[in-house]
Protein backbone atom coordinates (compact mmCIF):
# COMPACT_ATOMS: atom_id res chain seq x y z
CA UNK A 1 0.00 0.00 0.00
CA UNK A 2 1.35 3.18 -0.85
CA UNK A 3 2.07 5.59 2.06
CA UNK A 4 0.26 8.41 2.82
CA UNK A 5 1.56 10.69 5.50
CA UNK A 6 -0.45 13.48 6.40
CA UNK A 7 0.71 16.58 9.07
CA UNK A 8 -2.44 17.85 11.06
CA UNK A 9 -2.48 20.61 8.89
CA UNK A 10 -2.63 18.64 5.34
CA UNK A 11 -5.63 17.14 7.09
CA UNK A 12 -7.91 19.89 8.12
CA UNK A 13 -6.96 21.40 3.97
CA UNK A 14 -7.98 17.93 2.91
CA UNK A 15 -10.87 17.37 5.49
CA UNK A 16 -12.58 20.61 3.80
CA UNK A 17 -11.76 19.87 0.34
CA UNK A 18 -13.12 16.04 0.87
CA UNK A 19 -16.39 17.66 2.11
CA UNK A 20 -16.95 20.05 -0.76
CA UNK A 21 -14.16 20.16 -4.33
CA UNK A 22 -13.21 22.12 -6.02
CA UNK A 23 -12.98 25.27 -3.62
CA UNK A 24 -11.21 28.24 -4.14
CA UNK A 25 -8.60 29.86 -2.14
CA UNK A 26 -10.86 32.10 -0.29
CA UNK A 27 -13.30 29.80 0.76
CA UNK A 28 -10.30 27.48 1.95
CA UNK A 29 -9.39 31.13 4.14
CA UNK A 30 -13.10 31.72 5.26
CA UNK A 31 -13.30 27.84 6.07
CA UNK A 32 -9.86 27.22 8.38
CA UNK A 33 -10.42 30.30 9.90
CA UNK A 34 -13.41 29.48 11.57
CA UNK A 35 -12.38 25.63 11.88
CA UNK A 36 -8.98 25.94 13.59
CA UNK A 37 -8.03 29.44 13.47
CA UNK A 38 -5.63 29.94 10.46
CA UNK A 39 -4.51 33.04 9.31
CA UNK A 40 -5.15 33.81 5.24
CA UNK A 41 -1.02 33.35 4.92
CA UNK A 42 -0.77 29.82 6.90
CA UNK A 43 -3.61 28.43 4.83
CA UNK A 44 -2.15 29.97 1.13
CA UNK A 45 1.42 28.56 2.44
CA UNK A 46 -0.33 24.81 3.34
CA UNK A 47 -1.69 25.23 0.36
CA UNK A 48 1.17 25.56 -1.71
CA UNK A 49 3.48 23.09 0.22
CA UNK A 50 0.61 20.63 -0.43
CA UNK A 51 0.89 21.20 -4.21
CA UNK A 52 4.19 20.86 -4.31
CA UNK A 53 3.54 17.21 -2.63
CA UNK A 54 1.01 16.39 -4.42
CA UNK A 55 -1.16 16.58 -2.33
CA UNK A 56 -3.56 18.93 -3.96
CA UNK A 57 -4.26 20.09 -7.58
CA UNK A 58 -4.55 24.08 -8.29
CA UNK A 59 -6.22 25.01 -11.01
CA UNK A 60 -6.39 29.21 -11.92
CA UNK A 61 -9.19 30.35 -13.58
CA UNK A 62 -9.45 34.20 -14.32
CA UNK A 63 -8.20 35.47 -10.81
CA UNK A 64 -9.11 32.61 -8.81
CA UNK A 65 -7.17 29.30 -7.66
CA UNK A 66 -9.14 26.35 -7.15
CA UNK A 67 -8.08 23.19 -5.32
CA UNK A 68 -9.20 19.49 -6.04
CA UNK A 69 -7.50 16.88 -3.49
CA UNK A 70 -5.42 14.26 -5.15
CA UNK A 71 -5.50 11.86 -2.03
CA UNK A 72 -8.87 9.45 -1.90
CA UNK A 73 -9.93 10.20 2.22
CA UNK A 74 -10.60 6.55 2.52
CA UNK A 75 -6.84 5.42 1.49
CA UNK A 76 -5.19 8.26 3.67
CA UNK A 77 -8.06 7.29 6.38
CA UNK A 78 -6.73 3.18 5.82
CA UNK A 79 -2.89 4.52 6.16
CA UNK A 80 -3.23 6.88 9.13
CA UNK A 81 -5.69 4.23 11.19
CA UNK A 82 -2.16 1.85 10.25
CA UNK A 83 0.15 4.27 11.16
CA UNK A 84 -2.04 5.15 14.76
CA UNK A 85 -1.81 0.85 15.54
CA UNK A 86 1.51 0.27 15.04
CA UNK A 87 3.30 3.61 16.72
CA UNK A 88 0.65 3.01 19.86
CA UNK A 89 -0.45 -0.58 19.84
CA UNK A 90 2.23 -2.54 18.21
CA UNK A 91 0.03 -3.40 15.43
CA UNK A 92 -2.23 -4.93 17.64
CA UNK A 93 -5.95 -4.40 17.00
CA UNK A 94 -6.42 -6.73 20.22
CA UNK A 95 -4.58 -4.98 22.50
CA UNK A 96 -6.22 -1.30 21.20
CA UNK A 97 -9.65 -3.11 21.74
CA UNK A 98 -8.84 -4.00 24.61
CA UNK A 99 -7.47 -0.81 26.18
CA UNK A 100 -10.78 0.55 25.35
CA UNK A 101 -13.17 -2.22 26.55
CA UNK A 102 -10.77 -2.32 30.02
CA UNK A 103 -11.91 0.99 30.51
CA UNK A 104 -15.38 0.68 29.39
CA UNK A 105 -15.65 3.15 26.85
CA UNK A 106 -17.17 1.18 24.47
CA UNK A 107 -20.99 1.65 23.89
CA UNK A 108 -23.03 -0.99 23.85
CA UNK A 109 -23.61 -0.57 19.91
CA UNK A 110 -20.17 0.03 19.21
CA UNK A 111 -19.60 -3.50 21.17
CA UNK A 112 -22.53 -4.88 18.86
CA UNK A 113 -21.04 -2.80 15.70
CA UNK A 114 -17.33 -4.78 16.39
CA UNK A 115 -19.76 -8.04 16.53
CA UNK A 116 -21.01 -7.88 13.18
CA UNK A 117 -17.63 -6.42 11.79
CA UNK A 118 -15.85 -9.74 13.05
CA UNK A 119 -18.74 -11.92 11.83
CA UNK A 120 -18.06 -10.49 8.46
CA UNK A 121 -14.25 -10.64 8.86
CA UNK A 122 -14.53 -14.28 9.13
CA UNK A 123 -17.11 -15.30 6.61
CA UNK A 124 -14.83 -13.68 4.06
CA UNK A 125 -11.69 -15.46 5.04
Amino acid sequence: MEEVKLTSGEWNVLSCLWEESPQTVMQLVARLKERVGWAKSTTITTLRRMEEKGLVHCEVIGKAKSYTPTVEQEKAVIAETYSFLNRIYRGSVGLMLSAMAERQELSREEIQELRDILKRAEEGN
